[in-house]
């Protein structure tokens, strides 16, 4: 297939764009480049025949329609979000316009194409959303295709809104539409304001090693590279208009995630001291989500997929790519809110 994505040169769309190259596909990326992009995710498929950049914002219509017409693809895989929690407290605006506004848009000029085209019946637009527009659960039970939306920070309210633009866009004009939502990602490549970097490079660098709350808040972790197969297995496989929740199976508490992250450190990169020293537990976030989990039995079950990575195994590749790359994430470091507490208000 050709393949239009947004957001290929962020962290989970650069992961997709580099294995559907693998897999034989042809790609258009398209990004804004806005803060978090970074073409130095995909210095490895450059100079492949099968792929092409766009440098265009997803709320730019007719800029969509001029890359629509030239590319003509077979699909769409929509990544293209701001989605750091803490940001979107300091400043919704901004995921409101990229995130809902950016959808709809996107989802126009899809259509336009699609209908141009007179409506090939392997077209297919698939759009990639998060498990927080589920809420929070309490100590048992998951999320699933089924959950009640119950979006708690302004970044998942938007998230949400923009899951039901697709739905509905499928639903009303009949467009192939495919969901997913997706438990959180790590791996390779990670933007150091998130969680997993931010542990990572806070220290090896000797700094405080920021842990919210009492870091009791549970999340299940999905390595990025498995993230990728699987929304690529949901594009080739799932059934037009069916959402599909995408798991890895690694419930932890973000306490006992960082002591992993930082045992690993100990044995790769020793330290004076045990770099656990540096946790320092700092005020909760406003209306922090506790606990976020996903039964992934239809995509298991249905499609087949599976995570192939665990969470010991893929911290542990991560940790190592970051002790490797050095110069990637030190070029990142000067960009805006790297390096101070986002989302206090």
């Amino acid at each position: 297939m050709k393949i239009l994505v947004t957001g290929g040169a962020g962290f989970i769309g650069s992961a997709v764009v580099r294995r559907a190259l693998v897999m034989g596909h042809s790609v258009v990326n398209v990004d804004a480049l806005t803060y978090a992009a970074c073409l130095e995710n995909l210095a490895s498929v450059n100079d492949s025949p099968r792929y092409a950049f766009e440098r265009a914002d997803i709320c730019d219509r007719a800029t969509l329609d001029r890359v629509f017409r030239a590319h003509a693809p077979d699909a769409v895989m929509h990544l293209a979000a701001e989605s750091h929690v803490d940001r979107s407290i300091d400043g919704p605006g901004t995921f409101i316009k990229t995130n809902i506004v950016g959808t709809y848009t996107l989802l126009e000029a899809a259509r336009a194409d699609w209908i141009g085209r007179h409506m090939p019946q392997t077209f297919r637009f698939l759009h990639v959303s998060t498990d927080e527009v589920f809420g929070s659960l309490g100590e048992i039970g998951q999320f699933d295709e089924t959950t009640a939306y119950d979006p708690r920070s302004p970044y998942s309210a938007s998230k949400a809104a923009s899951d039901h633009l697709v739905r509905a866009w499928g639903e009303t004009y009949g467009l192939p539409i495919l969901v997913t939502n997706c438990s959180n990602n790590y791996g390779p490549f990670h933007f150091p304001e998130k969680l997993v970097p931010v542990v990572i490079l806070n220290a090896l660098g000797g700094k405080r090693i920021p842990v919210y709350g009492d870091g009791s808040n549970v999340r299940d972790w999905l390595f990025v590279e498995d993230h990728a197969e699987a929304l690529l297995t949901v594009l080739e496989k799932g059934a037009i208009g069916r959402s599909y929740a995408i798991g890895g199976e690694s419930e932890v508490r973000n306490i006992d995630l960082v002591h992993m992250i930082c045992a690993i450190l100990d044995e790769l990169r020793p330290a004076e001291h045990p770099y656990a020293r540096q946790i320092t537990f700092v005020t909760d976030r406003p209306g922090h989500d506790q606990r976020y989990a996903i039964d992934p039995s239809r995509i298991r079950e249905e499609l087949g997929w599976r995570p192939s990575v665990t969470l010991a195994e893929g911290l542990r590749q991560t940790v190592a790519w970051y002790l490797d790359n050095e110069a990637w994430w030190r070029s990142l470091l000067d960009r805006d809110g790297i390096g101070r507490r986002l989302g206090a208000a």
